[in-house]
């Protein structure tokens, strides 16, 4: 008898020592290694999970440690993998749910598709996911752009992290959040408390957010977008048509003709977005615009400028009359000669 138990002795001793050996031996994970736990996985799954990527050398031992921790729920989600960690510190992040985040960089003036294209680039979906639903979720702004074709204009632009357990539709409900912070901030739309918004007498926040995308795309500089955008108002008054060539390149997007360029013959391009056959603002937003470009929409320069062109050097020149614009333009057109 004293045989038996010492044996059963043993064994426990030994077991005991390989469930130490087990849960406190750290792996070195083969370089940097991701693996996606779902919702619904049985601990016995995630435990096989993590064994086939090479986190864990004992399944058995992983099982017995979440039992002995019955109650602390593992979250679900796509893990990073590259320390080397032990059973015990592996469980302790998936309590905590310490999950990986993808950066997903949306530039101001970034357009819907090339959204899409950096959801995609994260590894975070298809881009013909995400633009489905930028497409057709209007929903998310229905009280801020009730007549909102897509969500163009209110997907803000902004460093994000997102995690693979998120959906599109998520991931755009962020950057519209992210819009309306700012654009209460800036007065652009009413405050919960009852404050009224203040865009430019005559607009509303819809145009006014179209104009700002516009004045986005035109220019890169901060210290010019006041003027582009008095440009423009001062055409509206005049009911002049804007010429505005993004609107051009918006309208062959929607269309799925956009070649990289401009040329000559694109200016007659059959589209409501097409501000040179079209007098007034197109029908909605042409890209996202940042905070600088909704501040020149809202508080344009006052000025009686009714023609702009680059110089070649990164900014622009303003122009009254047609004249001054065209001298302008042969200015432009000689710099570039010389470059």
């Amino acid at each position: 008898m004293r045989k038996i138990f010492g044996l059963i002795l043993l064994a426990i001793f030994a077991a005991a020592g390989w469930l130490a050996w087990a849960l406190t031996s750290t792996v070195e994970p083969p370089g940097e290694t991701f693996v996606m736990l779902r919702p619904g996985y049985s601990t016995h799954r995630i435990a096989a999970e993590l064994k086939n990527a090479g986190i864990i050398r004992s399944q058995e031992a992983f099982i017995l440690w979440h039992y002995y921790h019955h109650g602390r729920s593992l979250k679900a989600g796509e893990y990073l993998f590259d320390k080397s960690a032990n059973i015990i510190d592996i469980q302790k992040r998936l309590r905590r749910g310490d999950v990986y985040f993808h950066t997903v960089v949306v530039p101001e003036g970034f357009t819907m598709f090339d959204i899409a294209r950096a959801i995609e680039a994260a590894g975070l979906g298809p881009a013909d996911d995400f633009l489905q639903v930028a497409q057709s979720d209007t929903a998310l702004v229905a009280d801020l752009d009730p007549s909102a074709h897509s969500l163009e204009g209110y997907l803000f632009p902004e460093t994000y992290e997102f995690t693979r357990m998120m959906t599109m539709q998520e991931m755009a409900g962020a950057m519209v959040k992210q819009f309306r912070q700012v654009a209460l901030q800036l007065g652009l739309v009413p405050s919960p408390t009852g404050v009224a918004s203040d865009p430019p007498a005559g607009y509303s926040p819809r145009e006014v957010v179209t104009m700002a995308s516009i004045v986005e795309k035109e220019t890169s500089v901060p210290a010019e977008r006041p003027e582009v955008a008095s440009v423009y108002y001062n055409r509206l008054a005049k009911k002049m048509a804007l010429g505005a060539d993004p609107s051009i390149i918006y309208a062959e997007l929607l269309a799925g003709t956009y070649q990289g360029a401009l040329h000559h013959a694109d200016m007659s391009v059959s589209s409501p977005y097409n501000t040179y056959r079209n007098a007034g603002l197109p029908p909605g937003p042409i890209a996202n615009p940042g905070r600088s470009a909704l501040e020149a929409a809202m508080h344009p320069a006052q000025t009686d400028y009714y023609y702009f062109v680059a110089d070649a050097q990164g900014h622009h020149r303003f122009a009254r009359t047609m004249a001054e614009h065209n001298k302008n333009v042969l200015a432009y057109r000689k710099a570039m000669r010389g470059h």
